[in-house]
């Protein structure tokens, strides 16, 4: 895991944020160096046995961690997410929409409806979801992070559900961040572009994996943006990996 230099000179210290899809890739690697920012968790995944692994791991840095298994396309699932952070913590003062997937690459055509609806539940509906539900977790000085994808700035033909999603998502993201702009609560879109993780096994199982970002580059990245002054912010988060592209 990530080590703080000293985490009780950190500005994150002693906040409590709330990452889905916390159970691997760039979720766990932003759990782990939130922790080590001192952050106390509450961390989400529809992966139970991984979820309480990552948990149980973390606690040990003497942070209080709530690992709760959420289906984030669930309205009753988010709703008992968020009164178990409520009764744990009391507030939320960084929210993490990390949870996504991707689709198999086919076109439109050739597209079943099932998968479409499963792409923008999870990646749309969901955002929308636990950010409507958390947000009367949040005060002034918060901070919520999507995390959304370079195919929410550009198509690519063959992920007509995946695209749809991340413009659907970086529109809400945008629009949320002048609705919260008056109670002093940061919106960040996190644009990632390749990142070593788990969704290519789907997306292009042949991926050359060397030439990505590492989770955790993604992670340290949004980090450095949740340490500026709560009066100033980064609306935007690209990241592209250094060794030219795919």
């Amino acid at each position: 895991m990530p080590k703080s230099s000293n985490p009780a000179y950190s500005p994150l210290s002693g906040k409590v944020a709330m990452i889905t899809g916390a159970s691997r890739g760039i979720g766990l690697a932003l759990a782990n160096v939130l922790a080590a920012e001192g952050c106390h968790l509450v961390l989400a995944s529809r992966r139970p046995s991984s979820l309480e692994k990552a948990g149980r791991e973390l606690a040990r840095r003497r942070l209080r961690v709530l690992s709760q298994a959420c289906d984030v396309r669930d309205p009753q699932s988010v709703k008992a997410l968020a009164a178990a952070a409520k009764k744990q913590f009391r507030r939320i003062d960084i929210l993490i929409n990390n949870a996504g997937i991707t689709q198999p690459s086919v076109w439109v055509e050739k597209l079943d409806y099932a998968t479409w609806k499963d792409v923008i539940d999870t990646n749309l509906n969901a955002m929308f979801l636990v950010t409507h539900l958390i947000l009367p977790l949040m005060r002034r000085g918060g901070a919520i992070v999507n995390n959304l994808s370079l195919a929410a700035t550009r198509v690519f033909p063959g992920l007509s559900a995946y695209d749809a999603s991340k413009f659907g998502a970086l529109g809400f993201t945008d629009t949320l961040r002048e609705e919260l702009r008056p109670r002093g609560i940061r919106v960040i879109a996190l644009i990632p572009g390749a990142t070593d993780t788990d969704i290519w096994n789907t997306l292009w199982p042949d991926a050359p994996r060397k030439k990505m970002m590492s989770p955790e580059t993604v992670a340290r990245a949004v980090v450095s943006a949740l340490s500026l002054p709560e009066n100033s912010t980064v609306e935007e988060l690209k990241l592209q990996p250094t060794i030219g592209a795919l």
